[in-house]
Protein backbone atom coordinates (compact mmCIF):
# COMPACT_ATOMS: atom_id res chain seq x y z
CA UNK A 1 0.00 0.00 0.00
CA UNK A 2 1.48 3.37 -0.96
CA UNK A 3 2.25 5.61 1.96
CA UNK A 4 0.67 9.02 2.44
CA UNK A 5 2.83 12.02 1.68
CA UNK A 6 2.83 14.70 4.35
CA UNK A 7 2.46 18.04 2.55
CA UNK A 8 5.40 20.39 2.69
CA UNK A 9 4.72 23.54 4.75
CA UNK A 10 3.85 26.58 2.68
CA UNK A 11 4.25 29.99 4.25
CA UNK A 12 5.10 33.28 2.71
CA UNK A 13 8.37 33.37 4.67
CA UNK A 14 9.48 29.83 3.77
CA UNK A 15 12.61 29.51 1.64
CA UNK A 16 11.99 27.64 -1.64
CA UNK A 17 12.99 23.97 -1.47
CA UNK A 18 13.93 24.33 2.21
CA UNK A 19 14.38 20.96 3.96
CA UNK A 20 11.31 19.91 5.91
CA UNK A 21 11.74 18.66 9.49
CA UNK A 22 10.63 15.05 9.68
CA UNK A 23 9.20 12.87 12.41
CA UNK A 24 11.31 9.72 12.37
CA UNK A 25 10.96 6.39 14.18
CA UNK A 26 14.46 5.06 14.85
CA UNK A 27 15.26 1.43 15.61
CA UNK A 28 18.45 -0.61 16.09
CA UNK A 29 17.65 -4.36 16.14
CA UNK A 30 21.21 -5.48 16.89
CA UNK A 31 22.04 -3.19 19.81
CA UNK A 32 19.62 -0.51 21.05
CA UNK A 33 20.73 3.01 21.90
CA UNK A 34 22.19 3.30 25.38
CA UNK A 35 23.33 -0.33 25.50
CA UNK A 36 25.76 -1.03 28.33
CA UNK A 37 28.48 -2.52 26.10
CA UNK A 38 30.18 0.02 23.79
CA UNK A 39 30.99 -0.89 20.21
CA UNK A 40 31.45 0.66 16.78
CA UNK A 41 27.86 -0.26 15.93
CA UNK A 42 26.55 1.60 18.94
CA UNK A 43 28.71 4.63 18.15
CA UNK A 44 27.44 4.76 14.56
CA UNK A 45 23.80 4.29 15.56
CA UNK A 46 24.06 7.04 18.16
CA UNK A 47 25.85 9.37 15.75
CA UNK A 48 23.07 9.00 13.15
CA UNK A 49 20.38 9.55 15.77
CA UNK A 50 22.11 12.68 17.10
CA UNK A 51 22.92 14.05 13.64
CA UNK A 52 19.32 13.87 12.47
CA UNK A 53 18.19 15.63 15.62
CA UNK A 54 20.74 18.37 14.99
CA UNK A 55 19.18 18.82 11.55
CA UNK A 56 15.91 19.68 13.22
CA UNK A 57 14.15 16.34 12.81
CA UNK A 58 12.15 14.81 15.62
CA UNK A 59 13.78 11.40 16.06
CA UNK A 60 12.22 8.94 18.49
CA UNK A 61 13.60 5.54 19.47
CA UNK A 62 10.69 3.31 18.52
CA UNK A 63 11.75 0.17 20.37
CA UNK A 64 14.62 -1.38 22.32
CA UNK A 65 13.78 -4.96 21.27
CA UNK A 66 16.93 -6.88 20.33
CA UNK A 67 16.63 -9.26 17.37
CA UNK A 68 20.04 -10.87 17.82
CA UNK A 69 19.58 -14.57 16.93
CA UNK A 70 15.88 -14.10 17.71
CA UNK A 71 14.89 -16.83 15.24
CA UNK A 72 16.64 -19.36 17.48
CA UNK A 73 14.94 -17.95 20.59
CA UNK A 74 11.28 -19.00 20.38
CA UNK A 75 10.55 -17.48 23.79
CA UNK A 76 11.06 -14.07 22.17
CA UNK A 77 8.60 -14.60 19.29
CA UNK A 78 5.55 -13.70 21.38
CA UNK A 79 7.43 -10.68 22.64
CA UNK A 80 8.09 -9.63 19.03
CA UNK A 81 4.40 -9.92 18.13
CA UNK A 82 3.42 -7.96 21.21
CA UNK A 83 6.08 -5.31 20.48
CA UNK A 84 4.81 -4.85 16.92
CA UNK A 85 1.29 -4.25 18.19
CA UNK A 86 2.42 -1.83 20.91
CA UNK A 87 4.64 0.21 18.58
CA UNK A 88 1.82 0.52 16.04
CA UNK A 89 -0.56 1.65 18.78
CA UNK A 90 2.01 4.08 20.13
CA UNK A 91 2.47 5.89 16.81
CA UNK A 92 -0.90 5.39 15.13
CA UNK A 93 -2.26 8.64 16.59
CA UNK A 94 0.98 10.50 15.89
CA UNK A 95 1.96 11.88 12.52
CA UNK A 96 5.14 9.96 11.64
CA UNK A 97 6.97 10.44 8.33
CA UNK A 98 9.60 7.70 8.23
CA UNK A 99 10.90 4.51 9.84
CA UNK A 100 14.71 4.33 9.96
CA UNK A 101 16.42 1.12 11.04
CA UNK A 102 20.12 1.02 11.79
CA UNK A 103 21.90 -2.23 10.84
CA UNK A 104 19.91 -5.20 9.60
CA UNK A 105 21.82 -8.38 8.78
CA UNK A 106 21.60 -12.15 9.15
CA UNK A 107 22.43 -12.18 12.87
CA UNK A 108 19.92 -9.46 13.76
CA UNK A 109 17.38 -9.01 10.95
CA UNK A 110 14.88 -6.21 11.35
CA UNK A 111 11.64 -8.00 12.17
CA UNK A 112 9.90 -4.90 13.45
CA UNK A 113 10.39 -2.12 10.90
CA UNK A 114 8.77 -3.65 7.79
CA UNK A 115 5.56 -4.67 9.57
CA UNK A 116 5.18 -1.47 11.59
CA UNK A 117 5.94 0.88 8.69
CA UNK A 118 3.40 -1.00 6.57
CA UNK A 119 0.75 -0.57 9.28
CA UNK A 120 1.61 3.10 9.78
CA UNK A 121 1.67 3.67 6.02
CA UNK A 122 5.13 5.31 6.03
CA UNK A 123 8.35 4.67 4.07
CA UNK A 124 10.83 2.20 5.51
CA UNK A 125 14.59 2.92 5.31
CA UNK A 126 17.65 0.96 6.49
CA UNK A 127 21.11 2.33 7.22
CA UNK A 128 23.80 -0.34 6.95
CA UNK A 129 21.78 -3.14 5.45
CA UNK A 130 24.01 -6.13 4.73
CA UNK A 131 23.34 -8.89 2.19
CA UNK A 132 25.79 -11.80 2.47
CA UNK A 133 24.85 -14.84 0.36
CA UNK A 134 27.37 -17.14 2.05
CA UNK A 135 25.14 -17.10 5.15
CA UNK A 136 22.41 -19.10 3.39
CA UNK A 137 24.83 -22.02 3.25
CA UNK A 138 25.28 -22.03 7.03
CA UNK A 139 22.53 -23.85 8.91
CA UNK A 140 22.70 -21.56 11.93
CA UNK A 141 22.56 -18.35 9.87
CA UNK A 142 20.22 -19.51 7.08
CA UNK A 143 16.93 -18.40 8.72
CA UNK A 144 18.46 -15.01 9.47
CA UNK A 145 19.68 -14.68 5.89
CA UNK A 146 16.18 -15.06 4.45
CA UNK A 147 14.49 -12.93 7.11
CA UNK A 148 17.05 -10.18 6.50
CA UNK A 149 16.65 -10.44 2.72
CA UNK A 150 12.91 -9.97 3.15
CA UNK A 151 13.51 -6.81 5.20
CA UNK A 152 15.98 -5.44 2.65
CA UNK A 153 13.53 -5.97 -0.22
CA UNK A 154 10.80 -4.24 1.78
CA UNK A 155 12.91 -1.11 2.25
CA UNK A 156 12.24 1.98 0.17
CA UNK A 157 15.93 2.85 0.50
CA UNK A 158 19.04 1.20 1.94
CA UNK A 159 22.26 3.00 2.89
CA UNK A 160 25.67 1.38 3.18
CA UNK A 161 28.94 2.67 4.64
CA UNK A 162 31.01 -0.08 2.98
CA UNK A 163 31.62 -0.45 -0.75
CA UNK A 164 31.55 -4.25 -0.66
CA UNK A 165 28.14 -4.18 1.04
CA UNK A 166 26.92 -1.66 -1.51
CA UNK A 167 27.84 -4.02 -4.36
CA UNK A 168 26.09 -6.93 -2.66
CA UNK A 169 22.94 -4.89 -2.07
CA UNK A 170 22.77 -4.04 -5.77
CA UNK A 171 22.29 -7.74 -6.46
CA UNK A 172 18.76 -7.57 -5.01
CA UNK A 173 17.86 -3.88 -5.04
CA UNK A 174 17.49 -1.41 -7.88
CA UNK A 175 20.34 1.09 -8.07
CA UNK A 176 18.10 4.03 -7.18
CA UNK A 177 17.29 2.34 -3.86
CA UNK A 178 20.85 2.10 -2.52
CA UNK A 179 23.25 4.85 -1.49
CA UNK A 180 26.82 4.85 -0.18
CA UNK A 181 27.54 7.16 2.75
CA UNK A 182 31.16 7.25 3.89
CA UNK A 183 31.60 6.55 7.60
CA UNK A 184 32.41 9.52 9.74
CA UNK A 185 33.13 11.01 13.14
CA UNK A 186 33.11 14.57 14.43
CA UNK A 187 36.82 15.47 14.04
CA UNK A 188 36.67 18.27 16.61
CA UNK A 189 35.91 15.65 19.26
CA UNK A 190 39.16 13.87 18.39
CA UNK A 191 41.84 16.51 18.10
CA UNK A 192 45.41 16.34 19.33
CA UNK A 193 45.84 17.77 22.82
CA UNK A 194 49.40 18.62 23.84
CA UNK A 195 48.46 19.22 27.48
CA UNK A 196 47.01 15.73 27.83
CA UNK A 197 50.07 14.23 26.17
CA UNK A 198 52.48 15.87 28.61
CA UNK A 199 50.34 15.06 31.62
CA UNK A 200 49.94 11.38 30.70
CA UNK A 201 53.62 10.97 29.84
CA UNK A 202 54.52 12.27 33.28
CA UNK A 203 51.95 10.00 34.88
CA UNK A 204 53.23 6.97 32.94
CA UNK A 205 56.87 7.94 33.55
CA UNK A 206 57.66 8.00 29.84
CA UNK A 207 60.86 9.65 28.64
CA UNK A 208 61.43 9.50 24.88
CA UNK A 209 60.29 5.98 24.02
CA UNK A 210 57.49 5.78 21.43
CA UNK A 211 54.05 4.87 22.74
CA UNK A 212 52.15 2.14 20.90
CA UNK A 213 48.45 2.46 21.61
CA UNK A 214 45.64 -0.03 21.07
CA UNK A 215 41.99 -0.09 22.10
CA UNK A 216 39.20 -2.65 22.02
CA UNK A 217 36.68 -4.38 24.24
CA UNK A 218 38.13 -7.57 25.74
CA UNK A 219 35.42 -9.82 24.32
CA UNK A 220 36.09 -13.50 23.52
CA UNK A 221 36.02 -12.86 19.78
CA UNK A 222 38.06 -11.07 17.10
CA UNK A 223 38.56 -8.08 19.41
CA UNK A 224 40.62 -10.13 21.85
CA UNK A 225 42.23 -12.00 18.96
CA UNK A 226 43.35 -8.64 17.57
CA UNK A 227 44.84 -7.56 20.90
CA UNK A 228 46.70 -10.88 21.11
CA UNK A 229 48.30 -10.03 17.76
CA UNK A 230 49.32 -6.61 19.09
CA UNK A 231 50.89 -8.13 22.21
CA UNK A 232 52.74 -10.82 20.26
CA UNK A 233 54.04 -8.29 17.74
CA UNK A 234 55.30 -6.10 20.57
CA UNK A 235 56.86 -9.21 22.11
CA UNK A 236 58.91 -9.68 18.95
CA UNK A 237 60.05 -6.07 19.14
CA UNK A 238 60.89 -6.47 22.83
CA UNK A 239 63.07 -9.49 22.05
CA UNK A 240 64.82 -7.43 19.37
CA UNK A 241 65.75 -4.89 22.03
CA UNK A 242 63.41 -2.13 20.83
CA UNK A 243 62.46 0.50 23.38
CA UNK A 244 58.73 1.31 23.55
CA UNK A 245 55.69 1.44 25.80
CA UNK A 246 52.51 -0.46 24.93
CA UNK A 247 49.29 1.09 26.23
CA UNK A 248 45.96 -0.73 25.88
CA UNK A 249 42.51 0.73 26.57
CA UNK A 250 39.52 -1.52 27.16
CA UNK A 251 38.06 -4.07 29.51
CA UNK A 252 36.04 -7.27 29.52
CA UNK A 253 36.01 -10.99 30.26
CA UNK A 254 39.38 -11.66 28.63
CA UNK A 255 41.31 -9.10 30.67
CA UNK A 256 43.16 -11.62 32.85
CA UNK A 257 44.14 -13.68 29.81
CA UNK A 258 45.50 -10.62 27.99
CA UNK A 259 47.37 -9.35 31.04
CA UNK A 260 49.05 -12.72 31.51
CA UNK A 261 50.03 -12.85 27.83
CA UNK A 262 51.42 -9.31 27.99
CA UNK A 263 53.45 -10.18 31.07
CA UNK A 264 55.00 -13.12 29.22
CA UNK A 265 55.78 -11.15 26.05
CA UNK A 266 56.60 -7.57 27.04
CA UNK A 267 57.13 -7.73 30.82
CA UNK A 268 56.79 -4.25 32.31
CA UNK A 269 56.50 -2.43 28.98
CA UNK A 270 52.69 -2.64 28.96
CA UNK A 271 50.01 -0.56 30.67
CA UNK A 272 46.33 -1.58 30.81
CA UNK A 273 44.12 1.48 31.22
CA UNK A 274 40.76 -0.22 31.68
CA UNK A 275 37.59 1.11 30.07
CA UNK A 276 37.90 4.73 28.93
CA UNK A 277 34.79 6.83 28.12
CA UNK A 278 34.71 7.70 24.43
CA UNK A 279 34.57 11.42 25.21
CA UNK A 280 37.99 11.10 26.91
CA UNK A 281 39.71 8.93 24.31
CA UNK A 282 41.25 11.92 22.50
CA UNK A 283 43.52 12.44 25.52
CA UNK A 284 44.98 8.94 25.20
CA UNK A 285 45.30 9.07 21.41
CA UNK A 286 47.18 12.35 21.94
CA UNK A 287 49.61 10.64 24.32
CA UNK A 288 50.48 7.95 21.77
CA UNK A 289 52.72 7.84 18.70
CA UNK A 290 51.25 4.89 16.76
CA UNK A 291 47.84 3.23 16.80
CA UNK A 292 48.13 -0.54 16.34
CA UNK A 293 45.15 -2.88 16.01
CA UNK A 294 44.71 -5.57 13.31
CA UNK A 295 40.97 -5.06 12.77
CA UNK A 296 40.29 -8.73 12.01
CA UNK A 297 37.09 -8.91 9.92
CA UNK A 298 36.37 -5.40 11.16
CA UNK A 299 33.23 -4.05 9.55
CA UNK A 300 34.68 -0.57 9.69
CA UNK A 301 36.61 0.32 12.81
CA UNK A 302 35.62 3.74 14.15
CA UNK A 303 38.75 3.65 16.34
CA UNK A 304 40.89 3.95 13.20
CA UNK A 305 39.15 7.22 12.31
CA UNK A 306 39.41 8.52 15.88
CA UNK A 307 43.12 7.71 16.11
CA UNK A 308 43.93 9.28 12.74
CA UNK A 309 41.90 12.38 13.61
CA UNK A 310 44.25 12.87 16.58
CA UNK A 311 47.25 12.57 14.29
CA UNK A 312 48.21 8.93 14.76
CA UNK A 313 49.45 6.73 11.92
CA UNK A 314 47.84 3.27 11.94
CA UNK A 315 49.14 -0.28 11.59
CA UNK A 316 46.45 -2.85 10.77
CA UNK A 317 45.54 -5.82 8.58
CA UNK A 318 44.45 -5.12 5.02
CA UNK A 319 41.06 -6.80 5.31
CA UNK A 320 37.29 -6.22 5.52
CA UNK A 321 36.41 -2.55 6.11
CA UNK A 322 39.83 -1.38 7.30
CA UNK A 323 41.00 -0.05 3.88
CA UNK A 324 37.95 2.22 3.81
CA UNK A 325 39.12 3.87 7.03
CA UNK A 326 42.92 3.88 6.51
CA UNK A 327 44.85 4.91 3.38
CA UNK A 328 47.66 2.41 3.05
CA UNK A 329 51.04 4.08 2.64
CA UNK A 330 49.53 7.53 3.28
CA UNK A 331 47.93 7.53 6.73
CA UNK A 332 49.10 4.13 7.91
CA UNK A 333 50.56 0.77 6.98
CA UNK A 334 48.26 -2.14 6.11
CA UNK A 335 49.68 -5.66 5.90
CA UNK A 336 48.23 -9.00 4.74
CA UNK A 337 45.93 -10.57 7.29
CA UNK A 338 47.58 -12.99 9.75
CA UNK A 339 51.08 -12.13 8.49
CA UNK A 340 53.09 -11.70 11.70
CA UNK A 341 56.46 -10.69 10.25
CA UNK A 342 55.08 -7.87 8.03
CA UNK A 343 52.91 -6.74 10.95
CA UNK A 344 55.93 -6.52 13.26
CA UNK A 345 58.01 -4.81 10.55
CA UNK A 346 55.29 -2.19 9.97
CA UNK A 347 55.14 -1.32 13.67
CA UNK A 348 58.94 -1.20 13.87
CA UNK A 349 59.18 1.00 10.80
CA UNK A 350 56.94 3.64 12.36
CA UNK A 351 58.67 3.29 15.74
CA UNK A 352 62.16 4.04 14.44
CA UNK A 353 61.27 6.59 11.73
CA UNK A 354 60.02 9.73 13.45
CA UNK A 355 59.75 11.65 10.18
CA UNK A 356 57.52 8.96 8.65
CA UNK A 357 55.38 8.98 11.78
CA UNK A 358 55.03 12.73 11.57
CA UNK A 359 54.20 12.78 7.83
CA UNK A 360 51.60 10.03 8.16
CA UNK A 361 50.12 11.64 11.27
CA UNK A 362 49.65 14.97 9.48
CA UNK A 363 48.15 13.18 6.47
CA UNK A 364 45.85 11.18 8.77
CA UNK A 365 44.42 14.31 10.40
CA UNK A 366 43.72 15.89 7.02
CA UNK A 367 42.28 12.69 5.58
CA UNK A 368 39.68 12.30 8.34
CA UNK A 369 38.62 15.93 8.04
CA UNK A 370 38.32 15.71 4.26
CA UNK A 371 36.77 12.26 3.81
CA UNK A 372 35.25 11.22 7.12
CA UNK A 373 33.65 14.30 8.64
CA UNK A 374 30.30 13.05 9.89
CA UNK A 375 28.55 16.40 9.50
CA UNK A 376 29.51 16.54 5.81
CA UNK A 377 28.92 12.90 4.92
CA UNK A 378 25.58 12.46 6.64
CA UNK A 379 24.07 15.37 4.73
CA UNK A 380 23.63 12.85 1.93
CA UNK A 381 21.62 10.67 4.32
CA UNK A 382 19.42 13.62 5.23
CA UNK A 383 18.90 14.58 1.59
CA UNK A 384 17.91 11.06 0.49
CA UNK A 385 15.45 10.46 3.32
CA UNK A 386 13.85 13.82 2.58
CA UNK A 387 13.47 12.75 -1.03
CA UNK A 388 12.19 9.31 -0.01
CA UNK A 389 9.44 10.80 2.11
CA UNK A 390 8.36 12.92 -0.84
CA UNK A 391 8.36 10.12 -3.40
CA UNK A 392 6.43 6.90 -3.65
CA UNK A 393 8.87 4.93 -5.76
CA UNK A 394 9.47 1.31 -4.82
CA UNK A 395 10.82 -1.23 -7.28
CA UNK A 396 12.38 -4.56 -6.44
CA UNK A 397 14.49 -6.84 -8.58
CA UNK A 398 13.53 -10.47 -8.74
CA UNK A 399 16.41 -12.91 -8.51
Amino acid sequence: MPYIQRPMPSTSNAMPHAPCPLRICFYAPFKPLGHAHPSGDLVTATSIFDFLRRQGHRVIEASSLRCRWIYWKPWLWLKLIKERRQVVQRFSDTSVDLWLTYHSYYKAPDLLGPAVSRKLNIPYVIFQGIYSTKRRRQWKAKPGFYLNKKSLCAAHHVFSNKFVDLLNLKRILAENRVTYVAPGIIPDEFSFDETSRKKLHRHWNIADEPVIFSAAMFRPDVKTEGLIWVIRACGELYRQGQNFRLVIAGDGKEREKLQQLAKEHVADRVLFLGKIPRKDMYRYYSAADIFVFPGIRESLGIVFLEAQSCGLPVVAFNNAGVPEAVRDGKTGLLVPIYALEPFVDAVKRLMVDKNLRRRMGIAAKSYVREAHDLEKNYKKLDSVIQRTVNSGLLTCRKI
